[in-house]
């Protein structure tokens, strides 16, 4: 993970934060910006941000395509992270994951299998008939994020999981679709819960989507669950919508060995997926598309 007093990436020789460090303060902001800005800490990007956050999140989803291709009974994760390794060195890109946080992230994807809600780490473990796997890849490209992640399914799978898949991506779906100027962010929370519930699914309310894009995580948190969040959608927000949704128990626990693996509580299957959001003047751009 690049840090703002590492050397630029550009190779000029000087530190990231006085070379190509994105601005969040551009002088065209407008006042709906500023306003945002300051009430809630929430970076609307300006035409220019957008088309370089664009172009991270195409990568973004160019390699995450690839990566769960590739994702087939009897390849392991640590595999699946040196494709993510090359993938991101050709592009002349970072993959956001690595190193980050505390303690550090030590693989360059996340690779979450069956009852691992999230931020699985890449291991020698081989994929098996039967397993499902979320593979989660943000990019950055010029300094910019681009934030998504799939499911596969390895083989043929159980109706359980087949059924937590299949909500994961319509929840996640139904909220995008309800994305437009002046909708609330809590809406986003209503539709997900609505539609997990229908199919006797849990939805996790440990973790959140977040804005992206300048950042790896901006303002503002974007829950999966009905919440409070009465933040009006305006044009230039760039989020994530990615809910967790569980087969049995929405509860879950970090395993203290590592300080990064969430999995179930019950140990039954958790299934993920996510895109990267653009509020638009008439609605939304799903900017992770393939």
């Amino acid at each position: 993970m690049i840090s703002r007093n590492d050397p630029c990436w550009c190779g000029s020789q000087k530190k990231w934060k006085k070379c190509h460090f994105p601005k969040t303060t551009p002088d065209d902001f407008s006042s709906i910006s500023k306003s945002y800005l300051k009430k809630y800490g929430i970076i609307l990007k300006t035409p220019s941000q957008i088309e370089k956050i664009r172009k991270a999140c195409k990568l973004a989803a160019s390699i995450c395509k690839t990566l769960c291709e590739a994702a087939k009974e009897g390849v392991t994760t640590k595999q699946i992270d040196q494709m993510s390794i090359d993938l991101h060195k050709k592009a002349n890109a970072i993959p956001a994951p690595y190193h980050y946080g505390t303690p550090p992230f030590p693989g360059t994807v996340c690779t979450s299998v069956n009852d691992v809600i999230c931020h699985g780490i890449p291991n020698d473990t081989p994929l098996k008939k039967g397993d499902i796997i979320n593979i989660d890849v943000t990019s950055i490209l010029d300094g910019y994020y681009g934030d998504t992640s799939k499911m596969v399914c390895v083989g043929l799978v159980s109706e359980e999981a087949t059924r937590v898949v299949e909500t994961s991506y319509i929840c996640m779906m139904n909220a995008i679709e309800r994305c437009k100027p002046g909708v609330l962010l809590s809406e986003i929370g209503d539709a997900i819960e609505e539609h997990a519930h229908k199919n006797n699914c849990s939805v996790v309310n440990q973790f959140v989507g977040h804005g992206v894009g300048v950042k790896f995580h901006e303002p503002p948190q974007v829950l999966f669950t009905k919440n409070n969040m009465k933040i009006p959608l305006v044009p230039g927000m760039t989020i994530t919508i990615e809910p967790m949704i569980n087969i049995g128990s929405q509860k879950g626990y970090i395993e203290e060995e590592n300080g990064w693996v969430a999995r179930t509580i019950d140990h039954k299957l958790s299934s993920q997926w996510e895109h990267t959001i653009l509020i638009t003047e008439n609605g939304y751009e799903i900017l992770t598309q393939v």
